[in-house]
């Protein structure tokens, strides 16, 4: 959708596809025409190049814009493209190989005097040589797939005795996301910024720096805020930075836009580590800043049109953030959320910008990147972008899947943020995941809640409209209410759960209501026969509880002999590390579920023998799956 704005506006059409996934997916809507290239399964579809250059050259198309991700940085894809007479809107492909494979890329750059984080990127991948010079480089290791991104391929080792276990991981990985499993090792520093430089270069010799990102609040080496420009770099060592990352382009004869990354340590010393060879997510905050169409550029350089601008005129102005919006839940230590998405309303305002890839409707599966959409704001300065992102993040409402949105306020909010504190390691340090799980429903969004309910006419009148009943329904837990209308509009006293006079309105998505001199506002929306209450940056979701039974109330006290041990999500099982009668420790490996692209390890919680195994490898479940049954 992106790609396909900045085309409009050039007068070039954007043709798409699309999976049998996505035959109904938002970004169609922006497109011409669409090709299907394939089923659900990326490796079938989104990663079949050969059915992506058919649809091309079907659809009479003169270029191939790789996006962000799946073949965006794959060599042979941009090399078939070429040899397919189309144009590939990126480096070439000798360049796209080189700096691909962060192994490569790491020679070369070494090679033209950037420092490079010490570590192992040798041919020679066999168990015993990897685990070798894993102790040689010394713990904490890093482990990466040399053609991997996005925190893919990539593991964080401790001691020797888990090395096997991690390379496998990383390795197999690498080949579900990249198809090559190669990797290289590298010392993992603690504490360091990761800093990357937005690179532009033409066909006619010209590259150039437009400042750099900071990207160091990261989860599972995924950047979950960005913003430019960073608050640790000098005029100085920006200067340094900035000829570290062109030199490092101009290493492999780079053309279009790329993004050079660093780790910046705490003494001042900064490292290479890789250089993706596409458009970053995070591009937003640089064009912001920098006052640039990034797409546009490389539309143009693919044309073959140079850069009309000099080095020293390239000035950064002001601040911005992204913050990105992830289908995953706080409250389940951020796993994936799948579903119907039942309503989709972005903020809206001055420097306020959302690029999204989905709308009211849209379905999030478990076969694709739980990223939604990213929230971009920008300011005069940092504090005033800061100020902007928490409003907006608070306007920001979205039904039917959990999301991340109220970690993105808890880090908005955060003061070692908001003074500039981030490191790799901030989430680590900082984030406590029992503030978003086990929390109590709050007496306001209950009274909230029965506040909508009432003025919108919802809840379920007697005769008489006295004595309405409402039995609210938030996870496990019942709240029961009984509301009489009192003679004011807007008005009813409340018994049961709560004893309070109750007055409310409602002004569009927001209910204003009032009890006991408090004052409480928040919206409400209704989602089927769900009842979406948010709330300061959180979103309780409520439903009518079905009436007390006897049934149920007999049942509610029942067990099972022994543990079953349920998918945490829908997707595919790639490993299953146990068989029956096997002993296990705690946190011993059950299984790896691979979903929304990444590997998710399922332990065993306590010591227990494998009674047993009631799934295989490859197979597609469903959330809630019995997986193993423990004795």
């Amino acid at each position: 959708m992106r790609i396909a704005r900045a085309a409009r506006e050039m007068a070039i059409v954007p043709l798409g596809i699309y999976s049998e996934a996505d035959a109904n997916a938002y970004h169609l809507q922006f497109v011409d025409e669409a090709r299907c290239v394939g089923p659900a399964a990326a490796a079938q579809s989104y990663l079949n190049a050969e059915a992506i250059i058919a649809a091309a050259l079907a659809m009479k198309a003169d270029a191939v814009h790789p996006g962000y991700g799946f073949l965006s940085e794959r060599a042979p894809f941009a090399a078939a493209v070429r040899d397919a007479g189309l144009i590939f809107v990126g480096p070439a492909p000798e360049a796209m190989a080189a700096m691909g494979s962060k192994i490569e890329a790491k020679r070369r750059v070494r090679a033209s005097g950037v420092p490079t984080v010490p570590g192992y990127d040798g041919d020679d991948q066999s168990l015993a040589t990897l685990r070798r010079e894993a102790q040689r480089v010394g713990f904490p290791l890093l482990i990466k797939a040399s053609a991997g991104g996005g925190g893919r391929g990539m593991r964080v080792v401790d001691s020797v005795e888990r090395f096997d276990e991690a390379l496998e991981a990383a390795k197999r990985e690498a080949l579900a996301a990249f198809g090559d499993d190669a990797i290289l090792l590298e010392r993992y520093l603690r504490d360091p910024r990761h800093i990357e430089f937005q690179i532009l270069a033409d066909s006619h010799g010209t590259t150039l720096h437009f400042g750099e990102r900071e990207c160091s609040i990261q989860r599972r080496h995924q950047k979950i805020i960005e913003e430019a420009p960073s608050v640790a770099l000098t005029p100085n060592l920006r200067a340094e930075m900035g000829a570290a990352a062109v030199r490092a382009s101009e290493s492999v004869g780079y053309v279009n836009a790329g993004t050079a990354e660093f780790m910046l340590d705490s003494d001042g010393a900064f490292y290479f580590l890789e250089m993706n060879a596409r458009l970053q997510v995070e591009h937003p905050v640089t064009e912001l800043v920098y006052g640039i169409d990034l797409v546009q550029w490389q539309l143009r350089i693919a044309s073959g049109e140079p850069l009309t601008f000099a080095q020293d005129e390239i000035r950064a102005r002001g601040w911005a953030i992204e913050a990105r919006l992830y289908a995953e839940d706080p409250a389940n230590d951020l796993l994936p959320s799948t579903g119907l998405i039942a309503r989709w309303s972005p903020p809206e305002g001055p420097g306020i910008r959302v690029d999204s890839g989905v709308t009211t409707g849209s379905e999030v599966s478990h076969y694709y990147d739980p990223m939604l959409a990213k929230l971009i704001v920008s300011g005069s300065d940092r504090s005033a972008a800061i100020a902007r992102l928490e409003r907006a993040l608070l306007d920001f409402r979205v039904d039917g899947v959990r999301t991340n949105l109220p970690l993105l306020l808890w880090i908005a909010r955060d003061d070692a943020f908001r003074a500039g504190e981030t490191t790799t390691s901030f989430l680590d340090q900082r984030f406590d995941a029992s503030f978003f799980s086990a929390v109590a429903v709050p007496r306001e969004a209950v009274l909230l809640c029965a506040a909508a309910l009432l003025v919108d006419g919802r809840a379920p009148w007697r005769i008489g409209e006295i004595g309405v009943p409402l039995r609210l329904q938030h996870g496990e837990s019942v709240v029961e209410i009984v509301a009489d209308a009192l003679g004011a509009l807007g008005a009813w006293r409340l018994s049961g759960a709560y004893s309070v006079e109750l007055h409310a309105q409602r002004r569009g998505e927001r209910v204003q209501a009032g009890f006991d001199g408090t004052a409480i506002s928040g919206a409400v929306t209704y989602a089927g026969d769900a009842f979406d209450v948010h709330l300061d940056g959180r979103t309780w979701c409520f439903s009518f509880a079905s009436p007390p039974s006897v049934k149920s109330a007999e049942h509610s006290h029942g067990g099972v002999a022994g543990a079953l041990v349920a998918a945490p999500m829908p997707g595919k099982i790639v490993k299953v590390a146990v068989r029956e009668g096997d002993e296990v420790e705690e946190h011993a490996l059950l299984i790896v579920l691979e979903a929304m692209k990444m590997e998710h390890r399922i332990e065993a919680t306590a010591a227990a023998s494998v009674k047993s195994v009631l799934v295989k490898e490859g197979q597609i479940v469903s959330s809630g799956t019995t997986l193993v049954e423990l004795a």
